[in-house]
């Protein structure tokens, strides 16, 4: 009974999930030069690799920032009482309601020569000409962190607060001083919180498109923004592919990390 519910669903992640993904995999195996040749000449490329790198490090950078933010801000929101609690998950949730490009563009409007930022430095002496911030990786970090900080905190609010106030005031009663309660009783106990809120952030940033594309341009370019060029500007449906296969491995790998990371704090929370 239970097979005969899930079936449909099953049925609808394979036809449009994983048939996709196996298609798209296998057109990169059928080269006559060669069963691996796109991905030979893909890593044999310094301007390939520099974009897989670069998207790795971005990703990652934004990532650990979402964790260190999220997490303070998520510790908070749990300990306040109903009322604020719910007024400060809105606050959180309320730019989840615009869309990606509006909120990436709109930090070009704050990052640009003539944006608020330079504006705001200038007025009080700070610089004395504006400041090139756009089409670099620190501007789309910046727009990538701002993205993802709220799915952090979404992820991380409930898991707080599913942790027992009695296990935290049993340590302090037993002389635990603060930084050894966070240590060994909250940060084990949010490890799940914590991976999985990595792993959205980690995947999102890694795949993203437009945020790059607005914010870091040609100069910056990302594996999204690459993948779509391939694709649709220049029509290299081969080459597109073996970016996507690479993207599917890298996150497949880099999730598989977080996992034994997350299994080494806490055995239970994977």
């Amino acid at each position: 009974m239970k097979w005969g519910l899930a079936t449909p669903a099953i049925l609808a992640v394979t036809l449009f999930l994983l048939v996709p993904v196996v298609i798209t995999i296998a057109a990169t195996f059928g080269e006559p030069k060669g069963i691996f040749s796109p991905y030979v000449a893909f890593f044999s490329s310094g301007f390939r690799r520099t974009v897989l790198f670069r998207t790795i490090e971005i990703a990652l950078i934004t990532t650990a920032i979402s964790l260190f933010i999220g997490f303070i801000a998520a510790y908070v929101i749990a300990q306040m009482p109903g009322r604020a609690k719910s007024v400060m998950i809105i606050a959180a949730v309320f730019p989840l309601l615009t869309g990606v490009v509006v909120r990436s563009f709109a930090w070009l409007i704050i990052l640009g020569k003539n944006g608020i930022l330079n504006t705001i430095l200038m007025s009080i002496g700070v610089i004395s000409e504006p400041l090139s911030m756009l089409y670099t990786e620190g501007s789309v970090i910046v727009a990538m962190v701002y993205l993802f900080v709220p799915l952090m905190i979404l992820t991380l609010v409930g898991v707080l607060e599913g942790i027992p106030q009695d296990l935290i005031q049993a340590a302090t009663s037993l002389g635990a001083t603060p930084a050894a309660t966070f240590r060994q009783v909250i940060l084990p106990l949010a490890t799940p919180g914590l991976i999985v809120g990595a792993v959205l952030v980690f995947t999102g940033s890694f795949t993203s498109y437009a945020t790059p594309q607005l914010l870091g341009g040609e100069k910056q370019m990302m594996m999204g923004t690459f993948l779509y060029q391939r694709a649709m500007v220049t029509f290299d449906w081969v080459g597109a592919s073996t970016i996507a296969a690479t993207m599917v491995v890298v996150t497949i790998g880099i999730v598989a990390i977080m996992s034994r990371l997350a299994r080494r704090l806490n055995p239970m929370a994977v």
